[in-house]
């Protein structure tokens, strides 16, 4: 009985990775089942995320130095990869809250698993991209760069997709609530800094209580 419901719960997740080929090429219909019928799964979602950032860390040092030249003594692997989950996270929170205020049909957990599924083309593209530049000539350098900037335009284009299928939104007010969303994204990176800036404060006020009290005694 047990294996045999995790031979189902694994053939979904094989089935929902794979919708993930369909949704890119059939977007507004692959966005509305991904969510509307249930074709897509957290673990597709996150398995999908896992690569976009995998193959971001491996461009850094399988690229050919022709079309990447990287620093390593200035290269912090943790915050390479929070450049772009940390953005992701931020549009998914930003997103979610606007569109929840003005009738948006998604929920939180539709809103990142629609942004992870968009992101397919990256690791999808770039993956062989990075393969590719190690055997191409600086001649060849043209069609390397136009085939990695068509993977992002991919990218974002699904994105807006997404977010117009998930939250049910005609075309010109999904575009505004996409150009809202960034600018929320820059609302909670000025919450947040503001936050970490007053618990610095609290603690260097702390500290130096602390350290005063010691000195009388």
């Amino acid at each position: 009985m047990i294996n045999a419901l995790n031979k189902e719960n694994f053939q979904k997740y094989i089935d929902s990775l794979r919708f993930a080929l369909y949704c890119i090429t059939h977007p507004l219909d692959g966005f509305w089942d991904l969510t509307h019928e249930k074709r897509g799964t957290y673990a597709a979602a996150n398995t999908i995320l896992f690569l976009t950032l995998l193959v971001r860390v491996m461009k850094l040092r399988y690229t050919s130095f022709i079309f990447m030249t990287v620093y390593w003594e200035g290269i912090n692997i943790f915050l390479y990869i929070a450049s772009v989950a940390f953005p992701l996270g931020m549009f998914v929170v930003g997103n979610w809250g606007l569109t929840t205020l003005f009738d948006g049909k998604g929920r939180l957990g539709q809103v990142y698993m629609a942004c992870c599924y968009a992101l397919t083309p990256y690791p999808l593209i770039q993956f062989p991209l990075m393969v590719f530049s190690n055997f191409v000539t600086v001649d060849e350098a043209e069609f390397y760069m136009v085939v990695s900037v068509l993977s992002l335009l991919w990218a974002a284009m699904l994105f807006i997709a997404a977010m117009g299928q998930i939250h049910e939104f005609g075309l010109g007010k999904n575009l505004l609530f996409m150009v809202a969303s960034l600018f929320a994204m820059l609302v909670i990176v000025f919450i947040l800094l503001l936050f970490f800036s007053m618990i610095s404060q609290g603690i260097a006020y702390f500290i130096s209580m602390g350290k005063e009290i010691m000195f009388r005694l």
